[in-house]
């Protein structure tokens, strides 16, 4: 937003959640006034009871800075979701198309013996894909294991195959804390300004709006899947404060891991010189 202040800038969001119509407290999403200053994309384009892949993401994302382009201004692609972003540099693997059918018993068996009895198949089919994905990832877990069903294949060796080339050129910056103590610190924050701003009031709204379950991409985000459990009565609201930070404090430490294994990367105080050159 401050650098919108200096540069023709429009804002397209790289967040798995932000994409979801009514998830706005618990993904810290842009309110109103943010995003009539600087025009945010990607933002409240689906339904919470819909999937949204990366695919699908790499597809919106090349539409909205190709329109950011022609209008003579400039694409900043700014959020966590390290997938999304691989899938848009690196370019988008030939793997078969997403089937409900199969998500669904997929999601049947998990209910029955646990998303760590779905990895331990996954490692014997997939050991690759499987050692970087935690027990308890459903949704990875859940697509490697369709990935593996539809093509007979594991999606670490289809994922060896040829990508497509961007229509642009693309330019990687990163923030990356140094302070571990500072970044536990504000993370911590940042979950309690969540608590207070109504992140159970708001899932509460959803759960009566929309025919919601806990195995839907959505409520799987960090914050609404503690969210879930605590509305449940899985545990009170004291346990859901320190869950919901630690689960966060997990999320960074993998968007960390991600941030050091993309390659071209720069760090963020170059960005304001790389536009003032553009």
């Amino acid at each position: 937003m401050e650098l919108a202040a200096r540069a023709p800038i429009e804002i397209v969001s790289v967040d798995s959640g932000q994409v979801y119509r009514g998830m706005d407290v618990g993904t810290a999403k842009p309110g109103a006034a943010e995003r009539a200053r600087v025009p945010h994309h990607l933002i409240d384009i689906v339904e919470p009871t819909e999937s949204y892949s990366a695919g699908r993401f790499r597809e919106d994302a090349i539409r909205a800075v190709q329109g950011i382009l022609a209008r003579g201004r400039i694409p900043l692609l700014v959020g966590g979701t390290m997938l999304y972003y691989r899938a848009l540099a690196l370019g988008f693997d030939a793997l078969p198309p997403a089937e409900p059918g199969l998500r669904a018993q997929l999601d049947a068996r998990a209910a029955r013996h646990g998303w760590p009895a779905l990895h331990a198949d996954l490692a014997r089919v997939d050991p690759v894909t499987a050692a970087r994905l935690a027990p308890n990832d459903a949704q990875r877990i859940q697509r490697a294991l369709e990935v593996w069903e539809l093509s007979g294949r594991p999606m670490s060796e289809l994922q060896k195959g040829a990508r497509s080339v961007l229509p642009f050129a693309l330019r990687a910056f990163a923030l990356i804390p140094e302070d571990r103590a500072e970044l536990h610190r504000r993370i911590a924050a940042r979950f309690e300004r969540m608590l207070q701003d109504g992140l159970l009031e708001e899932l509460r709204a959803l759960r009566k709006r929309y025919a919601l379950h806990a195995g839907l991409p959505s409520m799987r985000c960090v914050g609404y899947r503690q969210a879930w459990a605590c509305l449940e009565g899985e545990y009170g609201e004291a346990e859901l404060h320190d869950k919901g930070i630690a689960a966060t404090r997990q999320l960074a430490k993998r968007q960390l891991t991600w941030l050091r294994s993309l390659p071209g990367l720069e760090l963020a105080e170059r960005l304001a010189a790389a536009l003032g050159r553009s």
